[in-house]
């Protein structure tokens, strides 16, 4: 693992530009662009664990509880319906998932894991569960229950105020 250096303010914004609230926000997206970066390469390594990829897990993961359509589980994950379409088919043809008849739409085949995708996934699961009790003990519950809820509120006010194209 790298160690990350200390991150200093690379830009200085004019107050006549931002308000401090604004410049620790623009401060801010770098870095989580960096964690996202960080998360990912973790997700793969973990993935990899059971021969699988980020984007086949975390598919496997929208339809463990339940079977979803690929336009459901796309709108979950925030990808667009022919990524997950074409995930969905490789995992079906490697027999961890399978399509099934939709009560609800004709055309719209449910996603369900196979007993193989409940056994992958579990194994996946068990390295991220060993993964993140791992990082956890060196954040400490409570800065990540604090950066949890931060998160969240961010989130809540993007999607409030995103911009309608």
């Amino acid at each position: 693992m790298s160690t990350i250096p200390k991150r200093q303010h690379a830009v200085k914004w004019p107050a006549s530009r931002h308000t401090p609230a604004g410049a620790v926000l623009t401060d801010l997206i770098i870095p989580v662009i960096q964690l996202e970066s960080h998360f990912s390469r973790a997700g793969e390594a973990i993935a990899a664990t059971a021969g699988q990829t980020l984007a086949r897990w975390l598919t496997l993961e929208m339809v463990a509880g339940e079977p979803a359509t690929v336009a459901e589980v796309a709108r979950r994950l925030g990808l667009t319906r022919q990524s997950v379409q074409r995930i969905a088919d490789l995992l079906e043809a490697d027999g961890l998932t399978e399509y099934a008849e939709n009560p609800h739409h004709l055309t719209s085949k449910l996603v369900r894991l196979t007993p193989r995708g409940r056994k992958t996934l579990g194994e996946i699961q068990g390295a991220q569960r060993s993964w993140s009790n791992s990082v956890g003990a060196r954040i400490g519950e409570a800065h990540l229950r604090h950066a949890s809820r931060v998160i969240d509120q961010l989130t809540r006010v993007l999607v409030e105020s995103s911009p309608k194209s």
